[in-house]
């Protein structure tokens, strides 16, 4: 069998296979061929979220980036999809608190038409009134379903408790109905205006394509971005929680309640992040067990699910630990919870117990960068905290150095299992 015909496993991306470019205009640009399919991929970001929205306007981010596509350039909704259809391709938009991020997916004989829909969308949206009100409709509708949802509300109750209120954490992305309802056509086009720019701008390319001709391209329709012409909004300070912040939402009707129970985290940049992330995965993910599964559910039968998530961002993201239960076992189950956090501070993690929560770290990378949207999705990450391009070379070693000491120190500097916030959500009574 020769070279060409036999298969191989790709390697991992590295500087030696990632095409990275800046615009003048300061767009980053990171490209990745791969022939084994006549596709591509895009992933990207700007700089454009929740938290660069007043508070009685949340929502305003999550509102814009889904009319984008409800009418841009010359082309209305219909004909965007329409367009897209029939070429198969797929292009998406979404806000989060600090990034308005966008995906989309074509064949690689394709590709102009996506990108110039994709130009179209973040240069030139029409954000027509009529589609802005189906819109609103929409996003009301979901957020009156989220309103009788137990875990969804626990959730939003434990940021409120978790971060000061002047603080955008503190406010669903998503924004309420209340808040949703008073946004205006104006307010979007006035976001828009102010916040899509190319400062700090992220496009991902992986698949059947050309990287230099890609960077031809995306110069073409997007090297005259403006720059950001209005700075994100800078985080507030975040001081230490004081003691137990505790609420609990009575939701009638409900039969189980939900737990969420944690405190601000590291952010991404961290130094220490990895540490806590291993932590994180002992504590919770691991084989969708780890200690909080084996004991809480498993071994005491308090609860129906029980996780730890880690969320290191821009900014200082929660650590939480959340769990569905029985109205009767909340209190017991949340001990249990904060007896884990405590026991992850006080004993060393055992030796074969580190060893198989870093194999399986280790492990799963290269199954998450087995696909071209794995990969994509990566290095935006990659650029967007400043990794560099090895950083998924080094990251097995860096992971199977960790020592017990480093995840023992992460859990006691992130961590309290006596000083946290903590949100319940479920029938009357289920406190």
């Amino acid at each position: 069998m020769t070279d060409s015909n036999r298969t191989t496993r790709p390697s991992i991306p590295g500087p030696h296979d990632i095409v990275r470019h800046t615009l003048d205009n300061g767009a980053t640009i990171l490209v990745r061929e791969n022939h084994a399919s006549p596709s591509i991929v895009i992933d990207g970001l700007l700089r454009a979220g929740a938290a660069d929205t007043a508070p009685e306007k949340a929502g305003l981010a999550s509102f814009a980036a889904a009319g984008l596509l409800r009418g841009a350039g010359k082309r209305t909704f219909s004909r965007i999809f329409e367009d897209m259809e029939s070429i198969g391709a797929s292009l998406s938009f979404s806000a989060g608190q600090h990034t308005t991020e966008f995906s989309g997916q074509c064949l690689s004989e394709d590709l102009d038409l996506l990108l110039d829909i994709l130009r179209d969308a973040l240069l030139a949206p029409t954000f027509p009134a009529e589609q802005l009100e189906k819109l609103r409709g929409q996003f009301i509708t979901g957020l009156q379903i989220r309103a009788n949802d137990t875990r969804s509300v626990a959730r939003l109750e434990f940021f409120k408790l978790a971060y000061p209120s002047d603080h955008p954490y503190s406010r669903s992305a998503d924004g309420t109905v209340e808040t949703v309802s008073a946004i205006t056509r104006q307010d979007i086009v006035s976001f828009h205006r102010q916040h899509y720019g190319a400062g700090g701008m992220i496009i991902s390319v992986v698949g059947d394509v050309d990287p230099a001709a890609v960077v031809r391209k995306l110069d073409a329709r997007l090297g005259a971005t403006p720059v950001l012409q209005q700075p994100s909004s800078e985080l507030p300070s975040l001081l230490p929680l004081t003691g137990m912040q505790q609420r609990f939402v009575p939701l009638p009707g409900k039969t189980q309640s939900d737990i969420v129970l944690g405190i601000p985290g590291p952010i991404r940049a961290a130094d220490d992040f990895l540490h806590a992330r291993l932590a994180n995965t002992i504590l919770g993910v691991f084989g969708l067990m780890g200690r909080l599964g084996a004991s809480v559910r498993d071994d005491q039968g308090l609860a129906y699910y029980a996780y730890s998530e880690l969320t290191g961002g821009l900014g200082p993201g929660p650590w939480r630990f959340s769990a569905g239960v029985n109205p009767a076992n909340v209190s017991q189950a949340a001990l249990s919870m904060r007896d884990e956090i405590r026991r992850l501070q006080e004993e060393p993690v055992p030796a074969e117990e580190l060893a198989d929560n870093k194999s399986y770290l280790v492990g799963s990378l290269p199954l998450h960068l087995e696909t071209n949207s794995g990969v994509s999705d990566t290095l935006v990450n990659i650029e967007l905290y400043r990794l560099g391009l090895d950083y998924l070379q080094r990251y097995p070693e860096m992971m199977m150095q960790i020592t017990a000491d480093q995840v023992q120190a992460a859990a006691l500097k992130y961590l309290n299992a006596d000083t946290y916030a903590m949100a319940v959500a479920g029938p009357p009574g289920g406190e």
